[in-house]
């Protein structure tokens, strides 16, 4: 079992402190998926934010879908981040700044989510630049980096929030979280798990309790499609939504 080892635009809520809440880490398209957006914005639904992806980032245009789901999501008071991929540390710094320009210019969001963000001591200089770069640009931007496993303690000072755990079920209910992390609040992280079965969503609620998460994504949704294609595991709505908005969202008892 895991343990612990030793602008004048309406402000979106960051979730009440303390409670476990849910981070989209991208659906698919607006224009392909309403349904899972529109649902997002459900009253109660526990959403400390949603990542939006366009074209593997902002595209080359502004989006007219994607700007609606946007201003539903805002006015329902969820954070909206911009997906920029780091690539490993392998982007360069322009243009990743200038997809950050168009998310801000064109969606207005909140923040953004660093995709396959490096976690080694070496990166963190330049990782530190990008997130100092962003804030500029963005205010109080909220930047969460997805490294998917335990980075570097630095990487605390660099973004807001870590996901720390990004992978199957398989792993994460055997996983163990790092001892540094025990120095800061749940809100500091996040952890990403698919292939979670609906008869394991109470004990995956649990172990995310005990290792400290304050923010958390599960889905029943795995690599595989049903011809064993792969495909990705984030973009639909789990099959049991309803029952996390049940577990997490308003008025349950932490």
């Amino acid at each position: 079992m895991p343990y612990l080892t030793s602008s004048g635009r309406r402000r979106p809520a960051a979730g009440v402190p303390g409670r476990l809440g849910v981070g989209v880490p991208g659906y698919a398209h607006p224009m392909v998926a309403p349904v899972e957006w529109a649902e997002l914005t459900r009253p109660g639904a526990p959403v400390h934010w949603a990542v939006l992806n366009v074209a593997r980032g902002p595209g080359e245009r502004s989006d007219p879908y994607c700007a609606a789901a946007v201003a539903g999501l805002r006015e329902a008071g969820v954070r909206v981040l911009g997906h920029l991929d780091l690539r490993h540390g392998t982007r360069d710094f322009g243009p990743l700044v200038h997809d950050a320009h168009r998310f801000l210019d064109w969606y207005g969001v909140d923040g953004f989510y660093l995709d396959r963000c490096p976690g080694d001591r070496a990166a963190l200089p330049e990782v530190s630049r990008v997130t100092a770069a962003l804030r500029a640009l963005g205010g109080d931007a909220h930047i969460v980096l997805g490294h998917g496993t335990h980075p570097f303690p630095g990487y605390a000072e660099a973004g807001d929030q870590l996901v720390t755990f990004s992978g199957p079920w398989a792993d994460y209910r055997w996983s163990q979280v790092a001892e540094w992390t025990a120095d800061h609040s749940p809100e500091r992280f996040c952890h990403l798990v698919h292939g979670v079965p609906r008869t394991h969503l109470e004990e995956a609620v649990r172990i995310a309790r005990w290792q400290g998460a304050g923010t958390v994504w599960f889905t029943d949704r795995t690599r595989r499609g049903r011809r064993g294609e792969a495909v990705d595991p984030w973009e639909a709505m789990p099959g049991y939504w309803d029952e996390i908005v049940s577990r997490l969202g308003p008025g349950v008892s932490e």
